[in-house]
């Protein structure tokens, strides 16, 4: 559901000079192939023989200490506070990816509260949890999607993508084990080395890799909380990357007893608590069922 189990048409020009720079290269390749077949040939057999030899499986042990760190002071603290700004490539017309971003300002109270208020490259978006429903609130249009809900954090996480495919890019972070849910799919994980500048602090950089995806984290070298994650997914032909920078973070403070409600939000239009992906297009009409009309009674 997030990532590791832990606007469109925007500067259009740019991507169509990478384009057009990409095709002359790859055309004055082929053209050379064409006059010299031997040279490509010769040139085609070195490349093949100076490909990287491919990466075992290594948890290297300081690595693992450092993202067990951040899993044990995330899961002992009984409020957070944080934003989080993801950002995701996605292909533009021309092939290249654009890159768009969205921020997430997030309060959350174990085990059972929970409040995003989301914005972005795209739609303005609210989610409200309480330990007994689950809110989806879209502001702008003034609609509202409200359902029953379990009375957990993770539990409520797995059902509001079930019911609903939402899925928030910090997932990893607010759950009450984040390790744990990391654990079983990691195959790699190694110290990179330090970084004075993401976050603005002094950060571990620790590499992770499962059979789905390989990337870093960053984490505070001293108060041992995330700064930064960035992953590119081995099934993605184009190598897309998605990140999350994390700021602001304030653990352990209190938070008013109204702080994961919405007046407003509970008084607007309702609408189905639905899964965008499972509905018909805009003026399809759906499918007749088989088999004969039942009588009118």
């Amino acid at each position: 559901m997030s990532a590791m189990g832990w606007v469109r048409h925007i500067f259009l020009w740019r991507p169509l000079l990478l384009a057009v720079a990409l095709g002359l290269f790859l055309s004055a390749n082929v053209n050379a192939e064409q006059q010299n077949p031997k040279a490509a040939k010769s040139a085609k057999a070195k490349k093949k023989k100076a490909a990287p030899a491919a990466v075992e499986p290594v948890l290297e042990a300081k690595a693992i200490e450092i993202l067990k760190e951040a899993s044990s002071r995330l899961a002992a603290a009984k409020t957070l506070s944080f934003t989080a700004v993801a950002t995701h490539e996605s292909p533009s017309r021309f092939g290249l990816p654009l890159l768009y971003a969205v921020k997430g300002d997030v309060i959350l109270q174990r085990p059972d509260k929970l409040r995003v208020i989301s914005s972005g490259d795209g739609r303005v978006f609210e989610f409200y949890y309480n330990g007994k429903t689950m809110m989806a609130y879209a502001p702008v249009e003034n609609f509202v999607a409200v359902a029953d809900a379990p009375p957990t954090i993770d539990a409520m996480l797995g059902e509001a993508h079930r019911l609903a495919a939402i899925s928030f890019p910090f997932a990893d972070m607010i759950a009450s084990d984040p390790f744990k849910g990391l654990e079983p799919d990691l195959k790699v994980a190694f110290y990179v080395g330090q970084s004075k500048v993401i976050g603005g602090t002094t950060t571990d950089i620790v590499a992770i890799g499962t059979d789905k995806a390989f990337g870093q984290v960053w984490i505070g070298a001293d108060d041992h909380l995330p700064r930064m994650v960035r992953l590119v997914y081995l099934d993605d032909p184009a190598a897309l990357r998605f990140q999350v920078e994390y700021s602001n973070w304030d653990l352990d403070r209190t938070f008013p007893p109204d702080a994961f409600e919405s007046a407003k939000a509970a008084a607007a239009p309702h609408i189905p608590f639905n899964r965008p992906d499972l509905q018909p297009m805009t003026g399809q009409k759906p499918k007749a069922k088989k088999g004969k009309p039942a009588k009118a009674k």
